[in-house]
């Protein structure tokens, strides 16, 4: 996944909703798999191995 790439999530009405009115969640999750790549080492073992349960190729 290129480091631009970003989701369009659907705000749902509920608790963690924002209240501006937005229809979208922008969610930069190329950004956000670029930054868990480069600190790999330091994460314990179990936030390394929920990507691979996702089928998220490191």
């Amino acid at each position: 996944m290129p480091r631009r790439h970003v989701e369009h999530l659907k705000a749902e009405d509920g608790p963690t909703s924002r209240q501006s009115g937005a229809d979208d969640v922008v969610v930069k999750l190329g950004t956000w798999l670029d930054n868990v790549r480069k600190r790999a080492a330091e994460l314990p073992e179990q936030r390394r191995t929920d990507p691979d349960a996702l089928g998220i190729r490191w």
